[in-house]
């Protein structure tokens, strides 16, 4: 549960500080606000969890056999990447099949590396401002739009999406600012 200054309390699972994401049913307008400011905020929430952080600090796994703090910053550039793209097709063409990737693939890739993180904080700050300009554009009946994702052989409506990828964020936020209060940092 993420609590107020950046603080979480009550983690009982390091893999998922703030639980897993569950769709309890419908979505409406009100929801959908509350979805698109995390996900507006999530750049600066990500700048100021690693202000000042170490290289050393930034090559720590968040938890054993984990993603380190730069592997996990890289990682929500390329995943919201991934989903933003998700977006516009779906939002211009019916029910496309999107292309999975291999998310543990990529975070050993040497731009994941190498790169600072400053670069992709960069990219989420102007990608999120993208997207959530997208976002609340969009008729009510939109957001009931979908794509196909083959791995879960399933359409997934931009509604759940939108839920799926602000928990996302947080997700990762929330290891970043475990392991912080767990090292003392």
């Amino acid at each position: 549960m993420i609590v107020h200054k950046g603080e979480i309390s009550q983690v009982e699972d390091v893999r998922y500080p703030i639980g897993t994401f569950r769709f309890n049913g419908g979505i409406d307008a009100a929801q959908r606000k509350i979805w698109i400011d995390q996900i507006a905020s999530l750049p600066e929430q990500l700048k100021e969890a690693v202000a000042g952080l170490s290289d050393e600090q930034l090559s720590t796994p968040y938890r054993d056999g984990g993603w380190t703090v730069r592997q996990v910053i890289h990682h929500v550039a390329d995943s919201h990447m991934n989903a933003y793209i998700r977006w516009k097709l779906a939002l211009t063409e019916e029910g496309p099949p999107i292309k999975p990737y291999h998310e543990d693939r990529w975070a050993e890739l040497q731009d994941t590396e190498q790169e600072p993180i400053e670069t992709s904080l960069v990219l989420l700050d102007a990608l999120h401002r993208r997207w959530t300009t997208l976002i609340k554009s969009l008729p009510e009946a939109a957001y009931e739009r979908t794509f196909y994702h083959p791995e879960q052989q399933k359409s997934i409506p931009l509604d759940v999406n939108l839920g799926m990828y602000a928990w996302h964020g947080l997700h990762h936020l929330a290891h970043i600012v475990v392991l912080k209060q767990r090292k003392g940092w």
